[in-house]
């Protein structure tokens, strides 16, 4: 097999050699912002009722001792279920990252895995980096290849999510590129996730990146032990695309690989919601900062959109849980007009407080052709407001906030983690400043050992 003939090949061939050293500085120093984040996102799911359960099964079956830490609970088990529970955590609260183009939330699949896995092995920062980012490049090219079409039905994170799970472990690992492969190869058939979930308010989201991580993890390990998987998983005739998209793209596998850097194209949630609702979100912010309008003024808005957010948000008219609310798009609009901002508390609160209910009802959406071309590269934020007064009000945002474009600093982050960990009573905030200062200080980590004092 020839790996230019084979783009799956040669998606596991970059991933198996990529080098500390051949990633650009402003790659690394974003791989440190994202994984400041992430940490942040783990700790607020602490006190979630699925995860846990799933710390609770993980204990049931998991050894009690290893060199693995599990963030919410602080004790060690192995990197399996390490990665399990972290990864479930860290997506509860949807403030975990996005990249726009694959609408594949990278983060929650790629750090449990590799934060497990680092401390078994006593890997270094850089190696852990290095193992980070070829996870997020290989997971963001699956989820573009495997495109539109398959979002309408599976959830990208969890399907492309066990490949990038695979990629990280497997880079740690140092797998050569033929055992790269396999650990694709048994990722792939393992890769399941399903938007049916969020119908009835079920748990499975947080199911979908317990076994994104943990199936990519035990694929590489598999590889590294001879196991073989599909070497064509990915664009074979039976494979990924052709039992889950209409619309595949095997070029998008390999498209600038290593000059491209899809990880810095990766975003940072804001609002606390599905990042198909931030754009309207901003963009009615911005309408009623505009317009000094008060919640009381709006008399109805419409939310334009694209295609994907209705057929995620479309779904939830009538939420029942808080988690089911942040897929609501009526919910998250009036909590920004109501509050400013549709942050944890916000949405623990009040997604059920009678001014929120009558001004969600309010909220229609409605598939728009210029926000719908542009996605899934760019999402475009436009909202149409009609006041009790008979105005009608437009308002555009072309990069939310959190964007590449429009992104967090640093101060921002910091802020971001400190309210992530005290929201899920996980660390203090001492901790959390030792926590960052070691996360900024990454590179020069000579062995990854415990991230927080036991």
């Amino acid at each position: 097999m020839h790996v230019q003939d084979h783009p799956g090949a040669e998606l596991a061939a970059f991933a198996a050699a990529l080098d500390f050293g051949g990633i650009p500085a402003p790659v690394l120093r974003r791989t440190e912002d994202l994984f400041l984040d992430w940490t942040g996102s783990a700790l607020a799911g602490k006190c979630a009722r699925a995860v846990q359960s799933i710390e609770a099964y993980a204990r049931s079956m998991g050894p009690a001792d290893g060199a693995a830490e599990v963030l919410i609970s602080r004790r060690l088990t192995s990197p399996h279920f390490a990665a399990m529970v972290n990864a479930a955590a860290s997506h509860v609260v949807e403030q975990d990252d996005v990249h726009n183009g694959s609408v594949f939330h990278p983060g929650a699949v790629v750090f449990p895995p590799a934060l497990a896995v680092a401390q078994s092995i006593g890997a270094s920062g850089r190696e852990f980096l290095a193992a980070v980012v070829a996870g997020y490049e290989v997971g963001i090219r699956v989820g573009e290849f495997l495109g539109r079409s398959h979002y309408r039905t599976f959830h990208t994170t969890a399907t492309a999510g066990t490949l990038a799970a695979a990629a990280a472990t497997g880079r740690l690992l140092r797998l050569d590129a033929a055992q790269m492969l396999h650990a694709f190869g048994s990722a792939g058939t393992q890769a399941a996730g399903l938007w049916e979930f969020l119908r009835d308010a079920a748990d499975s989201k947080q199911l979908h990146c317990a076994h994104a991580a943990s199936s990519g993890l035990a694929s590489a390990y598999l590889a590294r032990d001879g196991f073989t998987g599909a070497r064509q998983i990915l664009e074979g005739a039976q494979g990924l695309a052709a039992g889950m998209s209409s619309d595949a793209d095997p070029k998008r596998l390999t498209s600038r690989l290593g000059s491209r850097w899809a990880t810095v194209e990766t975003s940072f949630k804001y609002h606390a919601s599905c990042r198909h609702t931030h754009p309207s979100a901003d963009a009615l912010l911005l309408v009623m900062h505009e317009h000094r309008l008060q919640p009381e003024d709006i008399a109805a808005v419409v939310a334009h959109v694209h295609q994907g957010a209705i057929d995620v948000l479309g779904r939830v008219v009538v939420p029942t849980t808080v988690h089911q609310a942040k897929f609501s798009m009526g919910t998250v609009l009036a909590l920004v007009a109501e509050h400013g901002y549709a942050g944890l508390d916000e949405f623990d609160r009040h997604f059920l407080a009678p001014r929120v209910v009558a001004l969600r009802d309010k909220v229609s959406m409605e598939l728009d052709r210029e926000v719908d071309s542009a996605y899934p590269q760019r999402w475009i934020g436009k909202v149409t407001v009609r006041t009790s007064d008979g105005r009608t009000l437009k308002g555009r945002v072309d990069e939310p906030k959190g964007d590449p474009g429009n992104t967090l600093s640093r101060p921002e982050l910091e802020a971001k983690v400190h309210r992530l960990a005290a929201y899920g009573g996980a660390a203090t905030t001492a901790e959390m400043d030792a926590l960052i200062a070691r996360t900024w200080a990454l590179v020069d980590v000579p062995r990854m050992g415990r991230w927080l004092p036991r």
